[in-house]
């Protein structure tokens, strides 16, 4: 009797055990389950939220100084990606994305070329106007021709570039024009204001109607002459999210440090005005 009430002990405290076992078995396994699930969750947000791969962004030709510097920004703020630019008159850019160039980012000299892209309904969400930019007439340096207004390339024998008038800086100068009441015949018009200013540098023309961004830009290249019509002619620089964004998550990103304080800064010291 003693024996079997011992055997019957030991068997419980044996049972007991085994449960115990089974128990920390099955509670590590969960353990380990939970910290596999964490650690597989902390990896996907920390995927989620860090940014990686290209952003591509098109650009207007006027905004190559200024977003080259905020793409490098972008670089270094977020290891592991890159951004890369077409900088290219706005209307030809939106021609390529409407015909179905893959791109991120568009940023317009003019909500007329933007309206192109979002008639087409190529763009994700409204584009919004992120800085504004006013014309000035680019001279050869010390401006040997004494050019101090619009009229004044109207003259005889001066050799004047324009932006062609599809353009956002050529329409610019036609409104200017024709707030003046004057006409101008160039000797040649440009694809877009780099070219029309890269006439003046290279001396083979005698001014260009540009953007004060690119007189800035240009530095002792070129001099810069204001003229009051330029005033009826500023135009708005909207930028916007494309539709079929292959990264639209660092394109979104890259549109907020462009509207941001600091982007806001690298604009405006290139010459650019807040909207």
């Amino acid at each position: 009797m003693r024996r079997t009430r011992r055997t019957r002990r030991a068997l419980r405290v044996a049972g007991a055990g085994a449960a115990a076992l089974l128990a920390l078995s099955a509670c590590s396994s969960s353990d380990a389950d939970s910290g596999s699930g964490t650690g597989d969750a902390g990896s996907s947000a920390s995927s989620s939220g860090k940014l990686s791969g290209t952003v591509t962004v098109f650009a207007a030709a006027s905004l190559k100084e200024s977003f080259t510097a905020l793409g490098k920004e972008f670089e270094e703020r977020h290891p592991g990606t890159e951004v890369t630019f077409n900088f290219s008159g706005s209307d030809t850019l939106a021609a390529s994305i409407t015909s179905g160039a893959p791109a991120d980012v568009f940023a317009a000299a003019s909500g007329k070329t933007m309206k192109i892209v979002t008639d087409a309904g190529d763009t994700a969400g409204m584009p919004a106007t992120f800085v504004r930019n006013q014309l000035e007439i680019a001279t050869l340096p010390g401006n040997p021709d004494r050019i101090s207004s619009l009229k004044d390339l109207t003259r005889s024998g001066l050799k004047v570039v324009l932006c062609d008038k599809t353009v956002p800086c050529g329409a610019a100068a036609q409104k200017a024009l024709q707030s003046s009441g004057l006409k101008l015949t160039p000797v040649s018009y440009e694809q877009d204001v780099k070219s029309a200013l890269t006439k003046v540098e290279l001396n083979e023309a005698d001014a260009a109607v540009v953007y004060k961004t690119d007189v800035k830009a240009a530095g002792d290249k070129v001099e810069g002459v204001d003229f009051p019509e330029s005033a009826e002619a500023v135009n708005d620089y909207p930028i916007a999210l494309l539709r079929d964004a292959p990264n639209a998550d660092a394109a979104k990103a890259f549109i907020d440090l462009v509207k941001s304080a600091e982007g806001q800064k690298v604009l405006t010291e290139a010459g650019f005005r807040k909207p």
